[in-house]
């Protein structure tokens, strides 16, 4: 299975902020709060995806038909979450499916994608995070490998840290 990773340009914030929302709804469905504050975003969350859009560093995600599945942003650094690391890594934010792709193991292909692209970076981890209330989330991310390594606490709610070592 094929995807193709297209930059998000500054004209299409108002996409990423109907994926978030949607994906909000998604989640609130199945009693679990998490990223509940994308339905009326803060500011500030708002100014981080344009920040990260700025950066070059949110990407829409198209299957092998062009459709759009999702998107994801991938970052060299992540102060926020992670402070300042030596080794060097990638880190998965926003990672968003469709709901009419959910259950079609495009997820993990997805995240298989990214993990080859940081191995083709050189670099030692792939890392995310996974808030702690949704269990069910964190538990897709340790069958995919990855070790819970830390917890960071932020105003809105308490992140699970994951990396996962990339073999060269």
């Amino acid at each position: 299975m094929n995807f193709t990773f297209k930059q998000i340009e500054k004209e299409e914030l108002n996409l990423v902020l109907e994926l978030f929302k949607e994906s909000a709804e998604k989640i609130d469905k199945k009693n679990v709060d998490h990223w509940q504050y994308w339905k009326n975003p803060p500011k500030e969350k708002i100014n981080w995806v344009v920040e990260g859009i700025y950066q070059k560093e949110f990407f829409f995600i198209y299957d092998s038909m062009q459709q759009n599945i999702g998107m994801v942003r991938i970052m060299n650094e992540d102060l926020l979450y992670w402070g300042k690391q030596i080794e060097k890594a990638k880190y998965i934010h926003s990672f968003v499916i469709r709901e009419e792709f959910n259950g079609k193991g495009f997820g993990q292909k997805i995240i298989e994608s990214i993990e080859f692209l940081a191995t083709k970076e050189n670099c030692k981890y792939l890392r995310l995070d996974a808030d702690s209330k949704n269990p069910k989330l964190c538990n897709y991310y340790e069958n995919l490998g990855f070790q819970k390594v830390g917890e960071k606490k932020l105003p809105l709610s308490i992140y699970n840290l994951y990396e996962k070592e990339l073999k060269k």
